[in-house]
């Protein structure tokens, strides 16, 4: 039995705008979320949805995790960066090199992403969104692909990355040396048993697998941490909360 991938959750200061924003991005559709966030259904394969949940919280640092989108042709990935200046984008500088391809933009609340370039082998083949990107160890790669029953599909310098066997984005670890974690992070994953599962028995199976407890969410959902102390959500076997 393994987890499903449900939802990818941004905290959000103003859950609608950054809903739209994505939506318009991403072209997805946006949708009434069960419990005071926003939804967005995908359109494509990418096989879970996005959720804007609001806090009060003031983004401080740099996302554990982002999007890395892909591009078909230079023209295709300058397309996208002016979309998504037009929807209240910006650029930042995060270290990138000039000679480097890929375009480092933020959202309207600051959320790092990047436009990667055409011709980027790693990520062909999986999408629009071609990966989320992580900042992360080698363990917590293992964890995850354990987790979801995702095989890794690379495994090289403490670097990992896992894949959906149906397609999709890749999910990317960078490896040592991780940055200190301070707070909760901005975005998390919402996990759910299959639909015949048990939310208690998939949660003791985590832990098993090197999760940790931190409390019982609202409406029944758990919150645990990965190995690297990363929140995430199980939620009921139906994939939302209980009402």
């Amino acid at each position: 039995m393994t987890s499903q991938l449900v939802a990818l959750c941004f905290d959000a200061n103003d859950p609608l705008g950054l809903a739209r924003f994505w939506a318009g991005v991403l072209g997805w559709e946006v949708a009434n979320d069960p419990h005071d966030g926003i939804a967005l259904l995908p359109s494509d394969d990418t096989g879970f949805r996005i959720r804007c949940l609001p806090t009060q919280e003031k983004k401080t640092g740099p996302n554990q995790m982002h999007f890395d989108l892909t591009s078909t042709s230079l023209e295709d990935q300058q397309e996208t960066v002016a979309r998504s200046l037009g929807l209240g984008a910006r650029h930042i500088d995060i270290g990138q090199r000039p000679e480097e391809g890929h375009v480092v933009l933020a959202d309207p609340e600051g959320n790092e992403f990047c436009v990667i370039e055409p011709g980027n082998d790693f990520l062909a083949d999986c999408g629009f969104i071609g990966a989320l990107a992580s900042d992360g160890s080698q363990e917590v790669g293992y964890f995850w692909s354990e987790a979801l029953g995702w095989p890794l599909v690379w495994d090289q310098n403490q670097e990992t990355a896992i894949r959906s066997p149906h397609g999709g984005p890749k999910i990317t670890w960078g490896g040592p040396p991780v940055l200190p974690k301070t707070g909760k992070n901005r975005l998390h994953f919402d996990l759910a048993p299959s639909a015949h599962g048990d939310q208690q028995a998939e949660v003791d199976r985590l832990i098993s697998l090197g999760a940790t407890r931190i409390d019982i969410g609202e409406r029944g959902q758990v919150v645990l941490a990965d190995p690297d102390g990363n929140e995430f959500c199980v939620l009921l076997p139906d994939g939302v909360t209980s009402p």
